[in-house]
């Protein structure tokens, strides 16, 4: 007669022995599906290169490569998924048919998406702007160079480094300014100058400045102007064109030299000032 203890541990080996089989199935397929997604992946970025390649020869747009990367990337990996769930006894029809079965619901869930991958297609279709344009999205006051375009979302660069993502949906509906498009920007710089300063010697000294700055377009003269006389002070405004690349260099340049030629003429650059009288 077999003791309680050596029954249950007879019932133990007998489990083990019943799912060995099952284990090591699991296990060779774990090692199989790390074995396929590593040369799977190494497979796609080598695609994904021979692309990006491709598409350099034929000079198509950044902006048109970095889309189709992305989507070539997601389609590799949607593939490379499929075959690793083969290892687990899912085949690919069960999947299609789990994704046919829950359409209506997955479309509901992926509506913003399909709409930010509708917009980035009109947006490399129509091309209101292109990688490397500076643009302000109008909605939220969103500004930048435009660093990539994706499947769903553009990357936006600020001047300080930070990258601002905005899907392509609102940026296909909505206004948006391109700063680059033209290839020239206009910059306008105010002075209020004193009632009593000399008016036509501050009119020489900005129109001196705007001519013999580095940054200006030479092909476009520099105006300089009274655009408005003012309760305390005369608004002189100078207007120079430029490049944008060099648009906020041309804006320091002009507000440091202004102010370092009109302290040598003497002139009073006016500002708030309060009398109190004391009775």
């Amino acid at each position: 007669m077999l003791t309680d203890g050596q029954k249950e541990l007879s019932l133990f080996q007998q489990y083990l022995q019943d799912a060995l089989p099952a284990v090591i199935s699991f296990a060779l397929s774990v090692v199989g599906a790390v074995l396929v997604y590593l040369i799977g992946a190494r497979i796609i970025k080598l695609l994904r290169r021979l692309l990006k390649r491709m598409l350099q020869r034929h000079n198509v747009d950044e902006g048109v490569q970095q889309f189709l990367d992305a989507i070539a990337k997601f389609a590799g990996y949607f593939v490379l998924v499929l075959m690793i769930l083969g290892f687990f006894g899912i085949t690919t029809a069960s999947v299609v048919a789990v994704l046919g079965s829950a359409g209506l619901t997955l479309g509901l869930a992926l509506q913003g998406s399909l709409s930010n991958f509708a917009g980035g297609v009109l947006i490399l279709m129509l091309k209101p702007f292109l990688v490397g344009d500076y643009i302000i999205e109008e909605t939220g006051k969103n500004e930048g160079y435009v660093h990539e375009i994706s499947i769903f979302y553009t990357t936006l660069r600020t001047f300080d480094g930070t990258l601002i993502v905005i899907p392509n949906g609102t940026l296909a509906n909505n206004s948006i300014t391109n700063l680059t498009k033209s290839g020239r920007r206009r910059l306008s710089v105010t002075v209020d100058v004193a009632y009593g300063a000399d008016l036509a010697q501050a009119k020489q000294i900005l129109m001196l400045i705007a001519e013999r700055s580095c940054f200006r377009m030479d092909a476009e003269a520099p105006v300089v102007v009274v655009s408005e006389l003012a309760e305390s002070s005369v608004k002189l405004c100078v207007r120079v064109w430029t490049t944008p690349g060099q648009y906020w260099d041309e804006l320091f340049q002009l507000n440091e030299q202004i102010k370092l030629e009109f302290d040598k003429a003497g002139i009073e650059i006016a500002f708030p000032q309060l009398d109190v009288h004391v009775r």
